[in-house]
C-alpha cells in the first residue's frame, strides 16, 4: 500500500505537533483506488488542507510555497538555540498538492500560460529594440524562439511590438518562413493594423503588393482595415478605390466595412454617395449596428443636415438598436452645430436615464452647444462638472466659456473662470490673446474701465501685444464711461502698433459717437475720419446742419453700398442714433429710406388683412424711434387717403436686452409710447409686443398732426 503525507510547516513548535501527528497518519493504509477507506475515517472527514492556528502568518501568501512536483520537505530538527540555524524562518510555510488532484492541474495550467506570457512579452521586447534591418530582427527571433512559433505566438509578438512599422514588416517575413501558420492573411491583417495604427499608408500599399505575390488571398478583415488606414492618412479618394475592389477578391462588405466606406465618402465630400451606400447596407438586410448609425449621423452633420442625422439617430433606436456613447457624442455634436440647444439638452437627459456614462467629449459637446447658443446657466453647469471630474479642459473651451460670458454679461462667472485659467498647472490652459479680448470685451460692455485697463496691463505682463479687437473693445469701453480724450489715447495706440483699422472698428467709433457730447464730438469725428476717410464725409455732413439733406443721403449710399455686409446694419444703426441726438430726424428719415432700398433692413413692415405690424427687433434706438416716425406717418397718409385700417396695429420690439442701448428695447418704447399717449400698450400674453386697435389709433392719429407724432 502506497502511503501519503500531508506536510504543513509553520512554526518550530507546530513542526514538531504536525510530525506527531503526521506519523500517526502514516500508519493508515490509503488505497487511491479505494475512496471509500476516506470516508471511513472515524474522527472527521478528511481535508487536503491544514489551516495553521496561527492566523496571522497564514494570511502572508509571499511566505508560502506550493509545490505539485517536489516531495514535501522534510522537518528539520528544531535548533536547540535559535541563533544556531539561520535558515529556518518562523514565517516560512510550505504546501505540498497531490499531483494527481485538480487543482495541481489548475496550477500547472497557470505557471505554464504564466510562462507563456513572460516570453513572448521579452520577445516583443527584443524585437522593439532592434534596428529595422532583416539581420538583427531575425536574431532577436530566433534567440527568443529556439522552437517554431506558433501562428498565436507570431500574431501576439507583431500587434505587441508595434513601435517600428518597418521592424514588423521585417518580423512578419520571418514569421511567415519559421513559424506554424496555417492562415497566413492573419499574420498580415496584423501587421496592416499596426501600419494603420502608426498612419503609413505607402508601407501598407507595399505591403499588400508583397502579400499578392506571395499567394495569400485578403479577406473582409484585410480589406477593412486597409480602407480605414486609406481614410487616415491618404488621399480622399483612396478608400472608396479600395473598397470597389473587394469584388474583384470575392469579398462582399460587411456592416464594418460599410461604415468605413460611408465615412470615407463623407470625408471626400460626397455625402450623397455616403448615403446611397447607407442605403444600400440596409437594402441587404445588414443589421444595423451603433458603429455605422454614428457614422451616417457624422455624414449628415458635416454636410449640414441636421433633420437627417437626428431622423438617423431616432431610426435607429425604432429598429432596436441601443446608441452607445460614440453615437450619444456624435449627435449631440450635430446638434451643437445645429444651434438646437434644446434638443442638446433633450439627448442628454435620455443618455443619463440609459445609464450611458459621458466623458470628456460628451462635456466638451455640451459645452459647445450651450456657449453658442449663449445658454448660460447651462454652460456654467457642465463647465462645474468637468471641474468636479478634473477633466481636462483646453484654452479653446475656456475661450469658447468667457465669449458668452462677455456677450451675456456673466462678470463673476467670467472672473471666475479667468481665475481658474491662471491657476492651472497645464500650459495648455494659460490665457491667450483671446481670452484677454473676451475679458476686456466684458469690462467694456459694463464701461468697467479700472477692469478693462488691468486686464489690458496683465496681458502686456504676460508678454502679449493688444490686437485690433482688444483696442476695439477698449475704446468702446471708454466711450460708454464717457472718457473722450482716452478714446483718443487708445486710437493713437493703433499708429504705435502699426495696426490698421478696420470696419469694426470705426463701427466702434460710430457708437462712441452717437454717446458723445456735442461739445467733445469733434474729437471723435477726427478719430473717424483718420479712420475713413469717406465715413468722416458722412458723419460730418450729419453734424452740420447747413449740410443738405440729399447730399447726406447720397453720401450715405455711397458709404454703404460699399461697406461689408456684416457691417452694414451697424453703420445704419449709429448714423441713425447720432442723427437722432443731434435733433436730425429729417437725415434720420432718409437714412432709413437709403437703407430700405438697398435691403439692409427687411421686413420692417408686414401687413396681413387683420393686422399691420412694425418690426423693430434688432435695431438701435434711434434707427427704430426713426422707423416708427416714419410708420405713424404711413398710418396718417393712409387715413387721410380714405383707406381704412385692418383692425389690429402691432409693434413688436423683442424683449432681450438692446445691443446698442443699456436698456432692453421694450422698456425704451414703453417709456416713448407713453410720453407720446399713444394707445399702444403690452400685450399680456405676447411678450415684446405693444397692441392697440383701429379705433383706437384712427382716433389718436386724428387727433394730432403727423409733424407732432413723435417728439425725439
Amino acid at each position: 500500500p502506497t502511503e501519503a503525507k500531508l506536510w504543513t510547516v509553520g512554526t518550530p513548535q507546530s513542526t514538531r505537533r504536525r510530525a506527531e501527528q503526521s506519523s500517526e497518519m502514516a500508519s493508515l493504509p490509503i488505497c487511491p483506488s479505494s475512496p471509500s477507506s476516506f470516508l471511513s475515517w472515524p474522527h472527521r472527514p478528511i481535508s487536503l488542507s491544514f489551516q495553521p492556528k496561527n492566523h496571522s502568518s497564514s494570511a502572508s501568501p509571499a511566505a508560502a510555497h506550493v509545490s505539485v512536483q517536489d516531495s514535501p520537505p522534510q522537518d528539520p530538527a528544531p535548533p536547540s538555540d535559535p541563533g544556531q540555524n539561520p535558515k529556518i524562518s518562523s514565517t516560512a510555510k510550505f504546501l505540498w498538492v497531490n499531483p494527481n488532484s485538480p487543482r495541481a492541474a489548475e496550477l500547472a495550467r497557470a505557471r505554464a500560460g504564466s510562462g507563456r506570457r513572460a516570453r513572448l512579452a521579452a520577445a516583443a521586447a527584443a524585437l522593439a529594440a532592434c534596428e529595422p534591418a532583416e539581420a538583427p530582427v531575425a536574431a532577436a527571433l530566433e534567440a527568443a524562439f529556439p522552437e517554431a512559433p506558433s501562428e498565436q505566438d507570431a500574431a501576439i509578438v507583431l500587434n505587441t511590438a508595434a513601435g517600428n512599422p518597418a521592424t514588423a514588416v521585417l518580423a512578419l517575413r520571418w514569421f511567415l518562413e519559421n513559424a506554424e501558420v496555417r492562415s497566413k492573411v492573419i499574420l498580415y491583417n496584423v501587421v496592416f493594423k499596426v501600419l494603420r495604427n502608426r498612419r503609413r499608408w505607402s508601407e501598407t500599399e507595399a505591403l499588400w503588393d508583397a502579400m499578392l505575390r506571395d499567394g495569400v488571398q485578403p479577406d473582409n478583415t484585410t480589406f477593412s482595415t486597409v480602407i480605414s488606414c486609406a481614410r487616415a492618412c491618404g488621399p480622399p479618394g483612396k478608400a472608396v478605390e479600395w473598397f470597389e475592389k473587394m469584388p474583384e477578391s470575392g469579398c462582399s462588405p460587411d456592416m464594418l466595412t460599410y461604415s468605413v466606406v460611408i465615412d470615407a465618402y463623407g470625408r471626400a465630400g460626397d455625402a450623397e454617395m455616403a448615403l446611397r451606400l447607407y442605403d444600400r447596407a440596409r437594402s441587404e438586410r445588414c443589421q444595423l449596428d451603433p458603429v455605422i448609425c454614428a457614422t451616417v449621423i457624422k455624414v449628415h452633420s458635416t454636410s449640414g443636415n441636421f433633420d437627417g442625422a437626428l431622423n438617423v439617430f431616432e431610426e435607429m433606436k425604432a429598429v432596436g438598436v441601443k446608441p452607445n456613447l460614440v453615437v450619444y457624442n456624435t449627435v449631440l455634436d450635430a446638434m451643437g452645430r445645429a444651434m438646437r440647444p434644446w434638443v442638446v439638452k433633450t439627448i442628454h437627459r435620455e443618455m443619463v436615464s440609459q445609464k450611458v456614462q459621458p466623458n470628456r467629449a460628451t462635456y466638451c459637446c455640451l459645452l459647445q452647444a450651450y456657449t453658442r447658443a449663449r445658454y448660460g446657466e447651462d454652460a456654467m453647469i457642465v463647465y462645474r462638472k468637468m471641474k468636479d471630474e478634473v477633466m481636462d479642459i483646453d484654452v479653446v473651451l475656456y475661450n469658447m466659456l468667457l465669449s458668452m460670458c462677455a456677450d451675456i454679461g456673466y462678470v463673476d462667472e467670467a472672473e471666475e473662470i479667468f481665475r481658474d485659467m491662471k491657476s492651472s498647472m497645464d500650459t495648455k490652459c494659460k490665457p491667450d490673446s483671446w481670452t484677454y479680448s473676451s475679458m476686456v470685451t466684458l469690462y467694456s460692455c459694463t464701461g468697467n474701465v479700472p477692469g478693462a485697463e488691468a486686464i489690458l496691463k496683465e496681458m502686456a505682463e504676460a508678454g502679449f501685444k493688444p490686437n485690433i479687437f482688444i483696442l476695439t473693445s477698449l475704446t468702446r469701453c471708454y466711450g460708454k464711461a464717457g472718457c473722450t480724450d482716452d478714446v483718443v489715447r487708445s486710437f493713437g495706440m493703433l499708429k504705435e502698433l502699426k495696426i490698421t483699422p478696420d470696419d469694426r472698428f470705426c463701427g466702434c467709433l460710430l457708437t462712441v459717437a452717437a454717446d458723445t457730447p456735442v461739445e467733445e464730438l469733434g474729437k471723435v469725428v477726427d478719430c473717424i475720419d483718420r479712420s475713413n476717410a469717406e465715413l468722416g464725409t458722412v458723419v460730418k455732413l450729419l453734424a452740420d446742419r447747413k449740410a443738405s439733406t440729399e447730399s447726406f443721403k447720397e453720401a450715405a449710399r455711397g458709404i454703404l453700398s460699399g461697406a461689408r455686409g456684416v457691417v452694414k446694419m451697424p453703420y445704419c444703426n449709429c448714423l441713425m442714433d447720432l442723427c437722432i441726438n443731434l435733433g436730425q430726424m429729417e437725415k434720420a428719415c432718409a437714412l432709413l429710406d437709403a437703407a430700405l432700398q438697398l435691403d439692409i433692413y427687411s421686413n420692417v413692415q408686414t401687413r396681413t388683412q387683420t393686422q399691420w405690424s412694425l418690426h423693430l427687433r434688432g435695431l438701435s434706438v434711434g434707427a427704430a424711434l426713426t422707423t416708427l416716425h416714419v410708420w405713424m406717418n404711413d398710418l396718417y397718409t393712409t387715413l387721410q387717403s380714405g383707406e381704412e385700417l385692418p383692425p389690429l396695429l402691432g409693434i413688436h420690439t423683442g424683449e432681450g436686452r438692446n445691443m446698442y442701448s443699456d436698456k432692453g428695447l421694450a422698456s425704451v418704447f414703453e417709456s416713448h409710447l407713453k410720453e407720446l399717449d399713444a394707445p399702444f400698450h403690452g400685450a399680456p400674453d405676447k411678450a415684446g409686443w405693444f397692441l392697440t386697435t383701429s379705433v383706437a389709433a384712427k382716433h389718436w392719429l386724428e387727433a394730432k398732426k403727423s409733424s407732432e407724432l413723435v417728439a425725439v
